[in-house]
């Protein structure tokens, strides 16, 4: 061989190297699958589409991404089967209440434990946020965006009346009954509008009042779920139900964002996407927003948001580089022009941010409180919409209802 062509083949073998020490050469490109309950026809389906994953593949060539929309309940139950098929994705956007549920079933990885650099990525997040995805002492994703409820109200209705917006749980109760009624044109009109009535609708209401789900461990809730203010709040909101004062969780109901924009509902209690699916819908229309009212446990609304994790069947260096990037600064600023609150600590300080209506989300967040992270956390939420209904409907007393719940309850936690 002559010298040159040894030459050539030392320098071709160092750079081959040097490049494995940098950063890993996929033989093929690779392609990650991505399963996310972003609509379908939302600005942030449009923003991941067209936006971010354009970006992602431009800044990693050899790394494709696959993004798959299904409807949040879909998802869930997507999960499940694929788990048993083996046929999970890579990655997912999961609510942050799923991940406990996951864990246990053996399908996420603990990212502490198997990424290098995963404290460094987890310090640049929010911590509130970050917590919704720990278990133990190990982390099963990353926060990718947060949010709570706060207060919409209309205020043509409240100032007709004579009212501002509620600041107690008593004034709320009062409202509710006094802005309840007809219209001008014989239409009936109630006071708030509650869409479901599952945790993520209730638990505002039930810790606002002193009440709770289980003990601090998370391991009871006898004493908890069937305490005198749990059962209080139950209570108060069948009493504005049977009064007409309230509704909406009913099949044929009016829907949330139609219901407000026409005067039908004076008080819908939602997360940011609301503010622009105001915009878009009824964009003459003027509303404002409160806090949750305070009540005997003061003003406690409920932390949502979704974590992105990455499944044990995953292409793990890929998959982490796609997380990396989607609660990096340009993603999240990107998502954050839809209405969805940052998690990323340098984000929150953009101009985008500081010039979005984020702020009353953010400072609610302060005080919002996560619903019990256990794994049979949706059974728990489904018994405990089936004991409310119950309640609505008259068919049960809210004390009964919710002592057959703490039951129910008990014996799901044991099995944690």
């Amino acid at each position: 061989m002559r010298k040159s062509s040894k030459l050539f083949a030392i320098l071709s073998t160092a750079m081959f190297v040097t490049a494995l020490g940098t950063a890993p050469c996929y033989a093929e490109e690779v392609t990650i699958n991505f399963w996310h309950h972003y609509s379908e026809q939302s600005a942030e389906n449009e923003t991941l589409n067209n936006v971010l994953i354009p970006e992602f593949e431009k800044e990693n060539p050899d790394i494709k991404v696959n993004a798959v929309s299904h409807e949040w309940s879909d998802l869930h139950e997507k999960i499940l089967i694929s788990a048993k098929s083996e046929t999970l994705p890579d990655v997912a956007r999961l609510d942050s209440a799923w991940v406990p549920e996951f864990e246990k079933m053996g399908i996420l990885v603990p990212l502490n434990q198997e990424m290098d650099d995963y404290q460094e990525v987890a310090d640049g997040l929010l911590e509130s946020a970050m917590s919704t995805a720990q278990i133990g002492q190990d982390t099963y994703g990353l926060a990718l965006n947060t949010n709570t409820k706060i207060l919409f109200y209309n205020v043509k209705a409240f100032e007709d009346a004579g009212l501002s917006a509620p600041t107690t749980m008593d004034e709320f109760i009062e409202d509710c009954k006094k802005l309840a009624g007809e219209n001008e044109n014989g239409q009936q009109i109630w006071g708030y509008d509650e869409p479901a009535l599952a945790g993520w609708n209730l638990c505002p209401f039930i810790w606002s009042m002193g009440g709770s789900i289980t003990n601090e461990d998370q391991t009871k809730a006898t004493g908890y779920l069937n305490s005198a203010e749990t059962v209080n709040a139950i209570q108060t909101l069948a009493d504005l139900y049977k009064e007409g004062a309230i509704t909406g969780w009913n099949s044929g109901d009016i829907p949330m964002t139609d219901g407000f924009g026409t005067g039908r509902y004076a008080m819908i209690m939602d997360g940011p996407w609301k503010i622009s699916e105001m915009e878009g819908s009824y964009p003459g229309f003027e509303y404002a927003t409160a806090p949750m009212p305070k009540g005997e446990g003061g003003s406690h609304s409920v932390l949502g948001g979704e974590d992105i994790s990455m499944f044990n069947t995953a292409n793990k260096d890929a998959a982490w580089k796609f997380m990396k990037f989607m609660t990096g600064e340009f993603a999240q600023e990107e998502m954050a022009k839809c209405s969805q609150i940052p998690v990323n600590k340098a984000t929150l300080e953009s101009d985008t941010v500081k010039n979005a209506d984020f702020a009353p989300f953010i400072e609610a967040i302060k005080s919002a409180e996560s619903r019990p992270t256990v794994s049979c956390w949706s059974e728990i939420d489904s018994e405990l919409a089936t004991a409310v209904s119950a309640v609505m409907n008259e068919e049960k007393s809210a004390q009964d209802a919710m002592d057959e719940l703490a039951e129910k309850v008990d014996d799901l936690l044991a099995e944690e």
